[in-house]
């Protein structure tokens, strides 16, 4: 690190002059990239997937589309039976206001599962296709225009006196936000103003200033990257957001990390390009590390063959690489021109510099310089540190009770599709669905799927009507239900498609269909994502658990170390997945803390996501910290010295690092959208419950207890790793 940094200072005018012309490139290339990013949700190799595209092309509709479900109720005395040309009237008069649509009702069948127990109650389906705004079929759940009052406003007048309509469905359902949300532009400024309150409350001077602009300048040239992106491959539009805001909170990690360390070497006494030098020798290396451990986590969604997914993973590793290399370059300059300034303020009368402080060239190492603070631990933190390791088995088994407990809460995780029974109870979606009820009609009515028929669908319909668990089988003979030699058949199942039953039936009529018939419809779109996602991720995560503990394993010169930190690191995972299982499914201070309603399930692709980004966000700070951990060690020869001190230099960085990235998340959970809004929120958590419980009482309570054997690594490892080797050796405790 130091011969890249002597590199970077003899080219300091080069390396200014090549910033701007980055910074500038990035700014004329972010409305080019954000013309390019595709909004399509595509999941190409996915039967379930490519069956609902090709629905799509040839009806318009339906596929993933979740349908409206009209639900009529007849006055008292009327049977819909004896009514059912005036109620194909009014299912008609909606396929005329919405002509892309395709309507099936009683009218159209004359199928008795179409009519409740009652006999006045019945129901239809109406698959919008492009909706009144121009929005394609698709979308999140709560997502899509609602033309429940175009179908209302359609029926009421041509059913009979006296007759009520309700429409219901999982999106008439779907909770929503009080607030309309935050746009992009307020979420980044968000994220913004707290960066600045935070590191002028760390830096107390003009510095504070410094890392904002290196995560300014890293976010203007990570958009001129994607740009060369999307010249060879597909970036979805979730980059837009994602990355300034995750951008704002990494580049200002590492710069931070530097320019903290780089005042420490100030109050040392160095000067000049020496004090640069000597911080990127300490924190150079950590800043290397951690941008590593960042892209190997990300890793996990570039490799998936889900193009959203590999987008979120594609602008991480590029902000992180781009944070690193702004860091380690333009960050070196910014801080030797900053050494150049004269100190300012009298020496007070105590102020001295721990030994070794004596002055080097450029700068005499006087006591009263602006930075005397920075050559001493903070306090508070060193005070915590040695509480925790005076007290570190009861720390250890109460943090890590805690998380094993959240951790054994995650694997009751819902990936699956919500359930109407967890979404709203009150409102004119729920009264349809009560009346369904009050008729005996299955709730699965409100989750029908399609199914595509090549040639006569006859044979296909009677095969699924046999299946076990499927209510009624829909195929009318009119042009909206059969174009170029195909069918589309809606199969009601009993049970809904977000219920483990919903899933089997599902299941059980892919295997009862033959060859020419493709099974699509939201619930076997969801199977699919999840067998392709999740199916190998444990191979995946072995894999990226060996890279990490090889990239640890040399960074720290241990064996134990980078293990302890790969399990901990799994450990916080698999309790803010618990976590998001209490919020989010179980609705445990979800309405307070975000003003909305917990939906029973989570994302199928959240914990996915909130794995990848959270593994190399929190093995940031535990690089951050493992390596002031080794460096103190290798100085003391004392592990409990060493904990001390490393907390004691870096708990205040890490805590305001992770500060930062939480107001960047939760702006980002600002949001209508309620996926986004469950992402973003289990991002925040996962940062808090990381930077709180786990580095600052798991870590030190377990480095403590390990002694000296944190710091082992044999002779046959270190020539495997090609590294120094670190022969165990009892603690020695630190003289006065």
């Amino acid at each position: 690190m130091e011969r890249l940094s002597a590199f970077v200072l003899r080219r300091r005018r080069l390396v200014t002059l090549l910033a701007v012309c980055a910074f500038l490139a990035g700014l004329a290339a972010t409305p080019l990239a954000i013309q390019r990013l595709s909004e399509e949700y595509a999941h190409p190799g996915m039967p379930a997937f490519d069956a609902n595209q090709e629905i799509v092309r040839l009806y318009g509709n339906g596929g993933y589309q979740r349908p409206f479900v009209p639900v009529v109720v007849l006055p008292g005395g009327m049977r819909a039976e004896e009514h059912r040309e005036v109620i194909g009237r009014a299912f008609a008069a909606v396929a005329a206001e919405l002509p892309e649509a395709r309507v099936v009702s009683y009218a159209d069948t004359g199928d008795a599962r179409l009519v409740g127990a009652d006999g006045r109650t019945t129901f239809g389906l109406v698959f919008p296709g492009t909706y009144s705004d121009g929005s394609p079929p698709g979308g999140g759940l709560g997502e899509t225009p609602d033309e429940s009052p175009v179908i209302i406003a359609a029926m009421a007048p041509v059913l009979p006196e006296g007759s009520t309509v309700h429409v219901t469905g999982l999106d008439a359902l779907a909770p929503s936000a009080d607030a309309g949300g935050v746009d992009v532009p307020a979420k980044i400024g968000i994220g913004a103003a707290a960066a600045v309150v935070v590191l002028f409350a760390v830096f107390r001077s003009a510095l504070a200033l410094v890392p904002l602009l290196i995560s300014v300048l890293a976010v203007s040239v990570s958009f001129a990257v994607i740009l060369l992106l999307t010249l060879v491959t597909t970036v979805h539009d979730v980059a837009l957001t994602t990355m300034p805001l995750l951008g704002l909170g990494i580049a200002i990690d590492y710069s931070l990390l530097l320019v903290a360390r780089w005042r420490e070497e100030q109050a040392r006494g160095h000067r000049g390009d020496e004090a640069v030098h000597r911080a990127m020798r300490g924190a150079g290396r950590a800043v290397l590390f951690s941008g590593a451990a960042v892209a190997i986590g990300l890793v996990t969604m570039v490799v998936l063959p889900v193009p959203f997914l590999r987008s979120l993973g594609l602008a991480g590793m590029v902000i992180a690489a781009v944070s690193v290399a702004v860091t380690l370059t333009v960050l070196p300059v910014l801080l030797a021109l900053a050494g150049r300034r004269p100190e300012h303020g009298p020496a007070r009368p105590g102020d001295a510099l721990p030994a070794g402080g004596s002055g080097t060239a450029g700068g005499s190492g006087t006591a009263g310089t602006p930075y005397h603070r920075e050559a001493r631990a903070g306090r508070a933190w060193s005070a915590w540190a040695r509480g925790v390791v005076r007290l570190r088995v009861p720390a250890a088994l109460v943090s890590g009770g805690l998380l094993v407990a959240l951790t054994v809460t995650a694997f009751g995780v819902d990936l699956g599709l919500p359930e109407s029974a967890d979404l709203r109870t009150s409102g004119p979606g729920h009264e349809g669905l009560a009346a369904l009820r009050r008729a005996g009609v299955p709730a699965g009515s409100l989750t029908p799927f399609d199914v595509l028929v090549t040639g006569d669908p006859t044979r296909a319909v009677e095969r699924i009507r046999a299946v076990e668990g499927v209510s009624a089988v829909l195929a009318p003979r009119n042009p909206s239900w059969r174009r170029g030699g195909t069918a589309v058949v809606t199969v009601l199942p009993v049970a809904e498609s977000g219920s483990d039953a919903g899933q089997e039936t599902v299941a059980r009529v892919r295997r009862a269909v033959p060859g020419t018939v493709r099974v699509g419809g939201g619930a076997a779109q969801s199977m699919d994502f999840r067998e392709h996602a999740y199916g190998a991720f444990p191979w995946m995560l072995a894999l990226i658990a060996l890279a990490t503990f090889v990239m640890l394993a040399r960074a720290f010169r241990s064996l134990l170390l980078p293990l302890k930190a790969i399990v901990l690191n799994l450990l916080s995972l698999g309790a803010v997945i618990g976590a998001m299982v209490l919020l989010w499914q179980s609705g445990w201070g979800t309405r307070e803390l975000l003003g909305i309603q917990p939906t029973g399930s989570i994302g199928e692709f959240v914990p996915l996501t909130i794995f990848a980004f959270l593994y190399g966000l929190s093995m940031d700070y535990e690089v951050f910290i493992l390596a002031r951990m080794r460096e103190e060690y290798d100085r003391s020869g004392d592990t409990a010295h060493a904990v001390v001190e490393g907390v004691g230099r870096t708990g205040r960085l890490v805590t305001s690092a992770a500060l930062i990235l939480f107001v960047s998340f939760a702006a980002l959970a600002m949001t209508p959208e309620l996926d986004v809004k469950v992402f973003a929120s289990g991002l925040a958590l996962g940062v808090l419950l990381d930077a709180t419980l786990i580095r600052g009482v798991l870590v030190p309570a377990a480095v403590a207890m390990m002694g000296p054997w944190n710091w082992w690594l044999p002779g046959w490892a270190a020539r495997l790793l090609r590294v120094e080797p670190s022969p165990l050796r009892a603690d020695a405790p630190r003289g006065p």
